[in-house]
Order: structure tokens, then sequence, then C-alpha cells
């Protein structure tokens, strides 16, 4: 399967207390944290191409812009939705978007790179 421009996916969790800014220390307030919104995100963009990326390969996000729009307290569902918009070579592009409940609480775009995990990870591990 290759990748392709319209490609979606989706991912849901439910705001606990570990994912609030005060947990994760992005901020000091029992609220959804913006790093757990981003991890939805990016969740929902590797959900999008998931199936057409081969067991030897993965991909490594390399860029992110994204809005904090709204505010979620414990308790409520969160969802992430992500449409790839386009492929150029080995970096898909992503838009974004994150809901609560009572609607959009972020949104913004991806790029995530196809790599050779085995290869990825001894470069990586070759700088120790």
């Amino acid at each position: 399967m290759e990748i392709t421009v319209g490609m979606t996916g989706t991912v849901s969790t439910s705001v606990e207390r570990e994912d609030t800014a005060l947990e994760v220390g992005s901020g000091s307030l029992l609220v959804y944290a913006t790093p757990c919104m981003v991890a939805l995100m990016e969740g929902a963009a590797c959900e999008a191409i998931a199936e057409a990326v081969s067991e030897d390969k993965t991909t490594v996000g390399i860029e992110l812009n994204i809005s904090h729009l709204a505010a979620t307290p414990v308790g409520m569902d969160v969802r992430a939705e992500a449409e790839v918009t386009a492929v150029d070579g080995k970096i898909i592009t992503f838009t974004i978007t994150a809901y609560d409940e009572t609607g959009k609480i972020g949104e913004g775009t991806h790029k995530r790179a196809i790599v050779t995990s085995q290869r990825f990870l001894d470069k990586t591990y070759a700088k120790l």
C-alpha cells in the first residue's frame, strides 16, 4: 500500500490527572496538557498511515505547528484526527485537529519522515 493524500487517522482517550499541565510540568493547572494533546495528534498521524508503512520502517516527527485553542478538564474524552495533505518522497505532511466533548481544542500541521527503524536506532545510539 502507498501513502496517499487523503488518508486519515483518529485516536482518542480520556483525560486523566497524569495528562494535566500540573502533572507533566507544562503548567500549574489540572487541565489537559499541551504536550499530551500533541502526543495524541502525532498518534493520529501515525494511525493515518500505519497500514502503508512496512514492518522494517517507521515514521518520526520532524515538524509541528499547533495551536491549543481551549482547555479540557480531567474526566472528559478527547480525540485527534489527522489527514495526509502532501507526500514528498519520505516526508509526509498532515493537518491535525483535536477535540474534546464540547468542540475543537487544537489544530495545526505536522510533518513526519519515513525511516528504516534499525538504521535510525543504530545512528541514534552511536551518540553514546
